[in-house]
């Protein structure tokens, strides 16, 4: 039995309820967040004051989005890639060293050098000397 109170009964539901919607969130495995590019990426809610790090299933990038104490957002964007076979950092060129000799060698050509440009230079001011008496 059903009581009426200014025409309505008490006792109402609605025949039709509006549906409600869910923002879709990217799936989680294992505490990693996939979405599915930047778009998803930037369509992440993230809570103020927090950062989460978002995979992206379609390329090799991670998102890093964060939210300030009043909400606002921002992201960075990094490119990740698989190293595989290849070494992690290229390998240093050999270094090579002088022996003794060479070095000796080398510093004897240096005072060869030296002795020539001395002898120029005097040669040079003997020549400015003589102009300067005649």
């Amino acid at each position: 039995m059903a009581y009426f109170n200014n025409g309505f009964p008490v006792n109402y539901q609605p025949a039709y309820q509006a549906p409600q919607f869910q923002a879709q969130q990217p799936a989680q495995q294992g505490g990693i967040i996939w979405v599915q590019g930047e778009a998803a990426a930037k369509s992440y809610l993230v809570a103020p004051n927090t950062t989460v790090q978002l995979w992206d299933v379609e390329s090799g990038v991670i998102y890093i989005k964060s939210a300030d104490g009043s909400g606002m957002p921002s992201m960075k964007i990094l490119d990740y890639k698989v190293r595989g076979d290849a070494p992690a950092t290229p390998a240093a060129p050999a270094v090579e060293y002088a022996t003794k000799d060479e070095v000796n060698a080398l510093a004897d050509k240096v005072r060869d050098l030296r002795d020539d440009l001395n002898g120029r230079r005097r040669a040079n001011r003997l020549m400015k000397e003589e102009e300067e008496h005649e």
